[in-house]
């Protein structure tokens, strides 16, 4: 029996003491982060999957897993040492955790009808009623998942939220981050706390809301200027806000503050209070009042604390809509953070392809020298997410990271997949390149090519005011789609400035989900990746990415026009490319990029570099 098994089972104990029939384990914590710090990663505690995406269902006698595309190799691996299930969410013939939970709990009906009448009678009466419990910590999911699954389990279910039963088992448990906190000024932001809060207040008035409560951390941290460190990648800090239409107090560690931060809020209004003292003030809510809260970036466990009386706005946080949208210091500071981040990038593009073969690199000393150019540039803070450096094979994992058991040695062939990103002060960064380390063969080049165009395709795209990310996803797939061919994720996704490399509201994506709609409109001053990719088995993986900031280009009796400003700069590995499967018109898109990153890089590089970036940046 595995560790995780061992603890899985030590859980069960204690749903058992509860009456509790299954437990759900997400992968947030108590705020609706992507990322968690280490003391909220009970799902990894317990099943030993590291991904950043996935939940964990345990009943009496089964343990599964759900995760998407992403993760599925990842997954298997990682779970092959325990008796845990992987779900493979979106594939044919895989339950949703829902219909998993309604079959286990119609087994037990099944099961308890057939039982002797000599059975425990208080266990054979709760079945008898068809009710069952669902367990977790009503910190760690929205209110939307809960609703979801009343909606969806076709049977009596009761909920119960108020403890963190893993937290029981879990008895060496890191201690919550209090990480100091530090302060973006207007140079950085264009925009002061105080005009904000005031911004927020309108959209308040707007919906005729009395009092606003934010849990996002990385809402949180956009609205006050202020960054912390409390989350891997993510500048961010523990804490919730309540805020009324004259004062708002923030719930989070005061020592995690200078006495001039905590003077600065002071003069703005805002108090600050023990982090968990959220729970007690918002049960002390004025019945009268009407509160805003978006059930999607809110926990179970705050929502049912606001007095029943009350009544709830449950409508999108006036805040993502907020920060999607740079304004022009922000736009202009993340062109500065571009050019940085495409220096690094670019020298090691051309240290990488001058020495494979020659010194011995592997995935994670490659992904250590990009650092190091990195952390060269002026007003670098950290990396915007765990490098991904990805050679041969295991390009074809998604979202691979290498691990010292892992890591390979990179050879004078194939390709090697680079998805890494940075923090400046000036911005934040998200790019993919995929490296030619040596000769391909035709089936390879063709595939890069492919890729390639649905990027430049994307990239290239003039559209009307009023489109969605939803309407041209197919211009990065159709490359693809015509070849039979696809990725299992999304084409693009928001960035945060100085916070969240993954922000919404705005993505690029073709699937409709149910509770996830993609309707966000493209405003000016929305950046989002560009990323399609290719993947294949054991083979080799494929993706190109860049970052493009969405502008209105004229507005004419037809309306307005838009399309985008790619803000990365760095080449596309030409020695990838079967330039007979390229149109005229994506030539000339690449070689119109290519001789813009060469105006941009050239001041900066030098000698041999410079003769390699003449070369890397050619016509074609």
């Amino acid at each position: 029996m595995s560790i995780y098994d061992e603890r899985i089972n030590q859980l069960r104990v204690l749903m058992k003491d509860k009456n509790i029939d299954a437990y759900i384990v997400c992968t947030q914590d108590f705020h609706s982060s992507e990322y968690v710090g280490e003391y909220f990663k009970e799902r990894e505690y317990l099943s030993g999957f590291t991904g950043s995406a996935g939940t964990l269902v345990i009943t009496y006698n089964k343990a599964a897993l759900w995760t998407d595309g992403r993760y599925y190799l990842q997954a298997e691996e990682q779970l092959s040492v325990s008796n845990i299930e992987l779900m493979k969410m979106g594939q044919k013939n895989v339950d949703t955790i829902e219909q998993y939970l309604t079959k286990s709990f119609k087994d037990i009906i099944k099961k308890s009808n057939a039982v002797d009448s000599s059975c425990d009678n208080l266990k054979k009466s709760h079945y008898e009623l068809n009710k069952f419990t669902i367990g977790f910590d009503g910190r760690t999911v929205n209110n939307n998942f809960v609703k979801h699954l009343k909606t969806k389990i076709k049977l009596d279910i009761s909920i119960y939220a108020d403890e963190d039963l893993v937290g029981q088992v879990w008895k060496d448990r890191p201690l919550l981050s209090a990480k100091p906190v530090w302060e973006l000024d207007f140079g950085y932001t264009g925009r002061m706390r105080e005009e904000k809060l005031e911004a927020l207040r309108e959209e308040m008035e707007k919906t005729d809301s009395d009092i606003c409560v934010l849990a996002s951390l990385d809402d949180i941290a956009w609205l006050l200027n202020l960054r912390g460190n409390d989350i891997q990648y993510n500048p961010v800090f523990l804490s919730y806000m309540i805020i009324d239409m004259n004062h708002a107090v923030l719930y989070a560690n005061e020592a995690i503050f200078s006495n001039k931060i905590k003077e600065q809020l002071e003069l703005t209004q805002i108090a600050i209070k023990p982090y968990n003292e959220v729970y007690i003030d918002i049960a002390k809510i004025d019945s009268n009042k009407t509160v805003l809260v978006d059930y999607d970036k809110i926990n179970y466990r705050l929502v049912h604390l606001i007095p029943s009386e009350c009544k709830i706005q449950n409508i999108q946080n006036p805040i993502v809509r907020m920060k999607a949208i740079k304004n022009n210091i922000e736009c202009d500071n993340m062109r500065k953070a571009h050019l940085k981040d495409g220096i690094a990038v670019t020298k090691f593009m051309y240290w990488l392809k001058t020495n494979v073969g020659k010194i011995e690199i592997t995935e994670l000393n490659a992904a250590k020298k990009l650092e190091e150019l990195r952390a060269n540039q002026e007003g670098y803070i950290g990396a915007s997410f765990a490098p991904i450096m990805a050679y041969g094979k295991h390009g074809a994992i998604v979202h691979y990271c290498a691990t010292q058991e892992s890591d390979v040695k990179l050879e004078k062939k194939g390709f090697l997949l680079s998805d890494t990103g940075a923090h400046y002060l000036e911005g934040t960064t998200d790019i993919t390149r995929t490296y030619v380390l040596g000769e391909l063969q035709s089936e390879e080049k063709a595939a890069f090519t492919l890729v390639l165009r649905g990027n430049l395709n994307l990239a290239s795209a003039r559209f009307k005011y009023g489109i969605t990310g939803l309407h041209l996803d197919i211009l990065a797939r159709q490359p693809l789609w015509e070849n039979g061919l696809d990725y299992n994720h999304g084409t693009g996704h928001g960035v945060g400035y100085v916070l969240n490399v993954h922000e919404g509201p705005n993505c690029i994506g073709w699937q409709i989900k149910p509770d996830k709609i993609k309707d966000t409109i493209l405003e000016e001053g929305m950046i989002t990746s560009n990323e399609p990719g290719l993947y294949l088995t054991n083979e080799f993986g494929i993706r190109h990415e860049n970052l493009i900031l969405c502008k209105m280009l004229c507005e004419t009796e037809y309306g307005k026009f838009m399309g985008f400003e790619t803000l990365t700069l760095v080449p596309f590995d030409l020695e990838g490319i079967d330039k007979t499967l390229l149109s005229d018109r994506e030539i000339d898109w690449l070689n119109k990029y290519h001789q813009y990153v060469y105006k941009m890089l050239a001041p900066y590089f030098e000698g041999n570099e410079l003769k390699w970036l003449q070369m890397a940046t050619k016509m074609i």
